[in-house]
């Protein structure tokens, strides 16, 4: 696998074993196109990173092989790496890392990171959201381009309702991510309370098109709005994550002019950094911002008085959720009540 090499990141040396370990078979990227990688990006997914708890998606033999997500800090973690506590839904807690340095990056590709998935908070507050995150997720029969679509439209959502921006970026897959910067002010339950009334005023605008039924049974050939990624403990891989497929794909950030338009393909382990040396960070003003949930809110409340539109479900692994309706399959439900 070759001898191990050091790599100099923001100051710090990071020591890379088997450098030559081969993590994409289809194209022959290695652990150290890899760690390149993210040192050529570094400055992109810090800002995506910094000072949150973040939980890695590891590979330790590459894209085919076994993986798993780490989400307790790993023992041999550097004493220079920060962590944060959280706390996950079951009531149990995890010591998280929390980067705040490029050279945290790195390191976790030696451990065959590929993937980033931060929480929607800082360290300083880890109860109180500061992004509103939106997934797009086309279903079978629906395309990127259709996400693209339901995405221009969400831009409209999210500036009615309260002036809202959303920084959007490619998954690495079909789909798309919307991020808007908000006031920690809120718990994830008021988060996702916003989420769903996004996802409602969507399937007014877009019924055909968008759905935020839970049961896959239900969805039909429409792009799924995942308001549960806004639940405590779910998170979405970071803007410059690498993807876990055969041609390495990565989670691009977007100008909203491209959407539609630049295709998720495009980004990759080689394209990207030629993209960030021109462009640099297209997300890099993110943090200059931070806008309120009132307005959403307001029209979650509206739906529940006008319209009798209560909560959605959690996902399964989680508690019974005060206000929740039944978790229970549609279909399964009719068998059930005519039994």
């Amino acid at each position: 696998m070759g001898d191990a090499v050091e790599l100099e990141v923001g100051g710090r040396t990071v020591r890379l074993s088997s450098p030559d370990k081969v993590f994409f078979p289809e194209r022959g990227f290695t652990k150290l196109d890899l760690a390149r990688y993210y040192t050529a990006v570094g400055p992109g997914i810090l800002r995506a990173l910094r000072n949150r708890p973040t939980t890695l998606e590891r590979y330790p033999d590459g894209v085919g092989g076994e993986w798993f997500f780490q989400k307790r800090a790993p023992k041999s973690m550097p004493d220079w790496i920060p962590t944060a506590h959280i706390t996950f839904p079951s009531g149990r807690s995890a010591d998280e890392m929390c980067p705040t340095e490029e050279a945290a990056v790195v390191w976790a590709a030696q451990y065959g990171t590929l993937t980033f998935h931060p929480w929607p908070v800082r360290a300083t507050d880890v109860d109180r959201p500061d992004e509103l995150r939106i997934d797009l997720d086309p279903q079978p029969g629906t395309d990127y381009a259709d996400a693209a679509r339901a995405a221009h439209e969400l831009r409209a959502v999210l500036e009615e309702f309260g002036g809202l921006r959303g920084w959007p970026k490619t998954s690495g897959g079909r789909g798309l991510h919307v991020f808007v910067p908000i006031e920690p002010r809120w718990t994830f339950t008021q988060v996702r309370r916003a989420a769903i009334a996004v996802g409602r005023e969507m399937e007014r605008r877009m019924p055909e098109q968008v759905t935020i039924k839970w049961w896959k049974e239900e969805r039909g050939r429409r792009i799924f709005l995942d308001y549960n990624q806004t639940a405590r403990d779910r998170t979405i891989a970071s803007a410059y994550s690498v993807r876990p497929r055969p041609h390495a794909p990565v989670s691009a950030p977007l100008r909203w002019e491209e959407v539609g338009v630049a295709e998720p393909r495009d980004f990759d382990l080689v394209t990207m950094p030629a993209r960030f040396a021109e462009l640099g960070d297209v997300h890099a003003d993110m943090d200059e911002h931070a806008y309120s949930l009132e307005a959403l809110l307001d029209l979650a409340r509206r739906d529940e008085h006008d319209h009798g539109l209560g909560d959605l479900p959690y996902p399964p692994e989680y508690p019974k959720m005060p206000g929740e309706p039944k978790r229970v399959q549609p279909s399964r439900a009719r068998r059930e009540s005519s039994s």
